[in-house]
C-alpha cells in the first residue's frame, strides 16, 4: 500500500435541508447566474420531481462576478507565522483573478478556520458559508501546523479554498463517475477511510448535474479533483488528481472572477444556456 493510497481527502460540508431554501435565495441574490436552468433536467426526471428542494439543491454557490474579497478568522491559533502561511496558500488563487483573503479578528469574518483533530479536511461551498453561525468554522484543516509539509499546504489549503470560492469536486464530473466501478469503490473507501456506502455514493459516485452553469472541459489534474486509484476504475486507469493549482484552474478562476469586468453580464466561464 503506497502513501498515495493512504492520502487523506476532503469531505465537503453540506447544509442541513432546512437551510437549503435560504442558502439558495442568498446565492442567487449574490450572483443571479447561480439560478439553475431546470428545463433539461425536468425532461429527464419528470416535472413532478422538480420540487423546491430539488431546485435548491441544484443552485450553485459562486460569489459575485465582480470579485471575491473575504475576511478570515482563525478560531484556535494566534500563531502569526501559521496564519500567514495559510493565508498565503489561500491567496494562491489570486494571481490574475479578483480574489483576496485577509485576516480579521472580527466576529463577522466570513471564513472561519479551525484545525480540529479527528474532523478531517473540509469546507462549506461558496456562499453557503454565510449560513454558518459566526462562532462556528466554515473550514477545517485538521492538525495543520508549521511542521506540516509544504506539499500538503498546496494540496489541502488550496483545495479547501477552492470550495470556499464555490468550486465543487472535479472528480464528480459525469465522465469520470461513469468510469468508476461502484462495488469496488464502496469496498475501497470502506477499507481505506471507513466510509459507509452512503458516504462513498455522495462523495465519489454522484455526478454533478449536466446543467451546471460552468461549461469547461473535465480536468483530472485540477486541484479540485480527488486522486482515484486504478483498482476502483472500470478501465483500471487511475485518476491522478491534482496536487496544486494547474493552468486550467487558474484560467477558470480568472474567467469567473476577472480583475476587470466585461461589458456582458456573463463571463466566458459561464455556460451559454439561460439561467432561469
Amino acid at each position: 500500500m503506497t502513501t498515495q493510497d493512504k492520502i487523506k481527502v476532503c469531505r465537503p460540508k453540506s447544509l442541513p435541508g432546512v437551510d437549503l431554501f435560504e442558502a439558495a435565495r442568498v446565492a442567487v441574490g449574490i450572483n443571479p447566474a447561480n439560478r439553475p436552468y431546470v428545463r433539461p433536467v425536468a425532461d429527464m426526471v419528470g416535472p413532478g420531481a422538480v420540487t423546491k428542494e430539488f431546485i435548491s439543491a441544484m443552485t450553485t454557490k459562486y460569489w459575485k462576478s465582480g470579485g471575491v474579497h473575504l475576511t478570515v478568522r482563525f478560531l484556535d491559533t494566534d500563531d502569526t507565522a501559521l496564519k500567514a502561511r495559510i493565508l498565503t496558500h489561500m491567496n494562491a488563487w489570486s494571481p490574475g483573478a479578483n480574489v483576496q483573503f485577509s485576516e480579521s479578528r472580527s466576529n463577522d469574518a466570513e471564513v472561519r478556520i479551525a484545525r480540529t483533530s479527528g474532523d478531517g479536511y473540509w469546507s462549506y461551498l461558496g456562499t453557503d458559508i454565510l449560513q454558518i453561525p459566526a462562532d462556528q468554522p466554515t473550514m477545517n484543516l485538521e492538525a495543520f501546523s508549521m511542521d506540516t509539509p509544504e506539499s500538503e499546504y498546496k494540496r489541502v489549503v488550496r483545495h479547501e479554498t477552492g470550495h470556499t470560492l464555490g468550486f465543487p469536486h472535479e472528480h464528480l464530473r459525469r465522465e469520470v463517475v461513469q468510469r468508476i466501478d461502484p462495488r469496488k469503490a464502496i469496498r475501497y473507501f470502506l477499507e481505506m477511510d471507513g466510509w459507509s456506502e452512503q458516504v462513498t455514493r455522495a462523495q465519489v459516485l454522484t455526478p454533478l448535474e449536466d446543467v451546471d452553469l460552468i461549461a469547461t472541459p473535465t480536468d483530472i489534474l485540477s486541484i479540485m479533483c480527488y486522486q482515484l486509484p486504478g483498482v476502483i476504475m472500470r478501465d483500471g486507469q487511475a485518476v491522478p488528481g491534482g496536487l496544486d493549482l494547474d493552468p486550467q484552474d487558474r484560467k477558470f478562476v480568472q474567467g469567473l472572477y476577472p480583475t476587470k469586468l466585461t461589458a456582458t453580464p456573463h463571463h466566458p466561464a459561464f455556460a451559454s444556456a439561460p439561467t432561469h
